[in-house]
């Protein structure tokens, strides 16, 4: 009969519990101790030798045996099962051998070779100008909470998985918030909701392109988007953009061009708003192209002196806009809830891509949201949120003027959350400097360059470009910020 190594009493002296005995039972059948086919103490001698129950020992065997380790059967000694195979001894400390792994696939070596260096900074600096960020304190806490209490209250039937197209409530709510704040007209059964914008640029990705196409991309552009994009193989086409979006005139004709992403409400990162003519235009270059529209709207709802401009998706006559939405710039980039806008003929599709991603969507969050968008405090959430923005935006114009060199600019103040500001004195090899030095300092921004998709563009005749994000601070940290950040441009060397 096998025996234990360790006498009763050391291991009482360990825990004297069930999982105490299942680890030393295990642990001994693993290293050999116990061996294959021999017989395990009896769970009547092992508990009178620890002092401990009967039961605890035969769950201790039942683990063990439904774990392969035992061989249990009525009226029998529990034996050790068939041989284990015997576990890699670890390296001595210090000491790492290769070892052979497994294959990924093509996908995964692209998303590995990728990789995210340029994208922001997380860690927090005292004065943060992070470009996606939103305070805290204007979350609508209230409201959300007495729609959340509602909604978590509310009795169901059962517990079981959704539809993968989002909640019929919310989908309902966003065809007429979209009527009403987007100019977009669209049938509920057009939107499919997703984890976020990330997500359904993700499933238009991989819904809509090949490893052998082409992808017309603003330049610069929305690196986590590009990304997506470039993860299915697909060739990048840089676009150029100006100070009224794409340059529609720079569209490339080629049959490989599956789709086009652009962001005509207000340009990512420099802020141009496309006019009805260039919009036309990319309209009619689709056509001929047979190819889709991925239009990004991801801070659409703010614009500042005038209405927001309607979508491209209004005017689309063709059925090849995929329209984009987002909460994260409204409510918050936590909440992870966004919405597709699809043509009639490939709801079908997406649906099923969802599905075979996750499933859908939180639900208990797409009835509170779809709540308070009926209710009307989203809306006036929204209002009150761009009138908050405005300030802070009229904040750092000012402080720009006031503390910064004189012939700093500001681009793309028209909309969004964000602007650009470049300074003609610093070449754009020099913005990692800088920013290095402003977060030294407690001030971060954050540079253009990283945003170009081709060598090439960072050769094109420009200043030093940094964006900066406002809608996280306070109108007295945008003045602190933009006053520090002045005070080192004006030392100079620091920034070399």
């Amino acid at each position: 009969m096998g025996q234990l190594k360790q006498t009763p009493s050391d291991m009482r002296g360990a825990t004297g519990t069930g999982r105490s005995i299942y680890e030393l039972l295990r642990t001994q059948i693993a290293d050999g101790s116990l061996p294959a086919g021999a017989c395990a103490p009896s769970t009547r001698g092992l508990a009178a030798e620890l002092g401990v129950s009967r039961t605890t020992v035969t769950t201790a065997y039942e683990q063990l045996a439904a774990e392969g380790y035992l061989v249990t059967a009525t009226g029998r000694v529990a034996r050790v099962a068939r041989p284990l195979v015997a576990a890699q001894t670890p390296e001595p400390s210090g000491i790492r051998r290769t070892r052979p792994v497994p294959k990924l696939s093509d996908f995964g070596h692209r998303v590995q070779e990728i990789g995210l260096s340029a994208l922001p900074h997380t860690e927090p600096v005292r004065f943060d100008f992070l470009y996606g960020a939103l305070a805290s304190r204007d979350f609508p806490s209230l409201a959300w909470r007495r729609a959340y209490q509602t909604e978590l209250l509310r009795q169901q039937s059962r517990l079981f998985y959704a539809g993968p197209e989002g909640d019929a409530s919310l989908r309902s709510a966003l065809q007429g918030y979209l009527r009403r704040a987007r100019g977009l007209a669209c049938d509920a059964e057009q939107i499919v909701v997703v984890h976020g914008s990330q997500q359904g640029i993700d499933l238009c990705a991989r819904v809509l392109l090949n490893s052998d196409d082409a992808f017309v991309f603003e330049d610069p552009g929305y690196l986590m988007a590009r990304r997506c994009f470039e993860a299915t193989g697909a060739r990048c086409l840089a676009t150029a953009v100006d100070a009224q979006g794409l340059d529609t005139s720079s569209l490339p004709q080629d049959h490989r061009v599956r789709l086009a992403y652009v962001t005509p409400s207000h340009q990512f990162p420099l802020g141009g708003v496309l006019p009805i003519t260039r919009r036309q235009e990319l309209l009619q270059w689709a056509r001929r192209q047979n190819a889709w529209i991925v239009e990004d709207d991801y801070d659409g709802e703010f614009r500042y002196g005038q209405r927001p401009i309607d979508a491209l998706q209004t005017i689309d006559g063709d059925g090849r806009v995929i329209y984009v939405g987002t909460f994260s710039k409204t409510l918050s980039p936590q909440l992870r809830l966004g919405y597709l806008v699809l043509p009639p003929e490939i709801v079908p599709v997406f649906r099923q891509a969802k599905r075979l991603t996750d499933r859908h969507s939180p639900l208990l969050e797409q009835r509170v949201l779809a709540s308070m968008i009926e209710s009307g405090a989203y809306e006036r959430h929204v209002r009150r949120m761009r009138r908050e923005n405005e300030r802070r935006r009229a904040a750092l114009l000012d402080a720009v003027t006031r503390y910064l060199p004189k012939d700093a600019q500001v681009g793309g103040t028209a909309a969004g959350l964000h602007v650009v500001l470049w300074l003609p004195f610093l070449l754009p090899a020099e913005e990692l400097n800088v920013v290095a030095a402003a977060r030294q300092a407690g001030v971060g921004i954050y540079p253009v360059s990283t945003l170009f998709v081709e060598p090439e563009s960072l050769a094109r005749p420009r200043p030093a470009g940094f964006i900066l994000g406002y809608a996280s601070l306070t109108v007295e940290q945008i003045h602190m910020g933009m006053e520090i950040l002045g005070r080192l441009l004006s030392q100079g060397s620091t920034v070399k």
